[in-house]
């Protein structure tokens, strides 16, 4: 007799007693708000922000390529870098230390927001929710699920300490 799990219906999803769609909504808008506070702090720091301990981590080469992006596409490539992992995480200081035009900077960061947060979250939703059902109906598929995850866990954390002894 096979283990029957609930898998909660994904329009019905919530979590600390919050509907899912509230939880997209605010991290869209904790999204938005940490992109103001990124804009602004490269405004106000300007180039003194590469020389910094967050911008050493970056190689320079890799930050005139963002650059590059903000000066030739300016507002559009805010939008654009919620879809491309690293110009996420450092086109919106780069916009603020080359002054991209504030008002147009607000309404592709908002555009941003309101289109990549629900994609990738009710995407993330959706295959999580798909791999426990299908984990909960295969105990031998949620077996190997876990081991890929184990491993991969290891081969992170050998990586890393490799990196880090080659740096030392």
């Amino acid at each position: 007799m096979p283990i029957r799990i609930a898998i909660p219906d994904p329009t019905a999803a919530s979590w600390l007693g919050l509907p899912l769609w509230l939880w997209v909504t605010l991290g869209a808008i904790a999204l938005f708000g940490a992109f103001q506070a990124y804009y602004w702090i490269g405004y106000k720091l300007g180039e003194k922000l590469y020389d910094s301990r967050f911008g050493r981590r970056l190689p320079r080469e890799q930050i005139q390529r963002v650059e590059r992006v903000v000066e030739k596409w300016g507002a559009l490539a805010v939008y654009g870098c919620f879809w491309v992992p690293v110009l996420r995480h450092t086109l919106p200081w780069v916009a603020g230390v080359l002054r991209v035009s504030y008002p147009w900077y607000v309404v592709a960061s908002a555009l941003g927001c309101l289109t990549w947060v629900p994609v990738t979250s009710f995407a993330l939703y959706s295959v999580i929710w798909g791999w426990l059902k299908i984990a909960a109906g295969s105990p031998l598929i949620a077996g190997l699920i876990l081991l890929a995850a184990v491993a991969a866990f290891v081969l992170w954390r050998r990586h890393r300490n490799a990196k880090k002894a080659l740096a030392a």
